[in-house]
């Protein structure tokens, strides 16, 4: 019983020994300068990365203002540290783009050394798509975290939609004035022969031409329709109905 014990204990000892032999403790590496603390990483078994860059009244520039994971964390050797870097307090000022169009937005962001940050796009009924409507920060922000501008374009309206109503069994002469109210536009007229037999003998001789929307009367009944009730259709949607005479 003794002998096995033993092993046991030996063999959990030597586990801790391999696991604790593969950690390293994270060293401090806020004040350093960025090639200090890749040197310092290096020598612990770790890699250093500088991922982001702020201004900062408090630490200097060009130095290293915080860091992830914190120093004295334990990781494993090869772990990867990632730091911000300090820009030193803000000298740059924050230009006014809001009118200008995006493209020049971000060339004069980009010229005073700044980065461009989100470009979002607003569909609104805007005189002038493509140009800039809203920035963050605002012009002539002071104390701002990071050199970054972020900006709102505008863009055309979507245009209203709505659901295709039903027109079927509705006299044409009466729809065609709602098709053009409502922004749609009336398209072809198809013309399907009454299922009885006059009309059969008639359409023997050949189909009869499509009526246009001033010829429709309230004995043209609508039978068919394309959109199809129900659907979703948008201002300038060409409406195609089948009539019966």
């Amino acid at each position: 019983m003794v002998l096995p014990m033993v092993a046991m204990v030996s063999a959990v000892t030597t586990m801790r020994l391999a696991i604790h032999g593969r950690e390293v403790a994270v060293p401090s590496f806020v004040g350093m300068m960025p090639t200090d603390a890749q040197r310092l990483a290096f020598q612990s078994g770790l890699t250093f990365s500088v991922e982001r860059r702020f201004y900062s009244s408090q630490v200097a520039f060009g130095r290293v203002m915080s860091q992830v994971p914190d120093a004295g964390t334990l990781v494993r050797r090869g772990w990867q540290v990632r730091a911000a870097e300090s820009l030193g307090s803000q000298r740059v000022a924050i230009p006014d783009v809001v009118g200008q169009s995006g493209r020049a937005a971000e060339i004069n962001i980009r010229e005073r050394g700044l980065e461009m940050g989100t470009q979002a796009i607003a569909h609104l009924p805007s005189p002038t798509p493509g140009m800039v409507i809203a920035q963050d920060p605002p012009a002539n922000a002071r104390e701002i975290s990071a050199p970054r501008v972020s900006v709102l374009i505008g863009a055309p309206a979507d245009p209203p939609a709505f659901v295709m109503p039903n027109f079927v069994g509705q006299p044409l002469a009466l729809v065609s004035s709602d098709i053009e109210k409502a922004g749609l536009h009336l398209g072809n007229l198809t013309v399907q022969q009454p299922t009885s037999p006059a009309a059969g003998t008639a359409a023997a001789g050949g189909a009869a031409p499509p009526p246009t929307a001033a010829s429709g009367t309230a004995a043209t009944l609508i039978v068919g329709q394309e959109p199809a009730p129900g659907q979703k259709v948008t201002a300038g949607t060409v409406v195609n109905f089948v009539v019966q005479r």
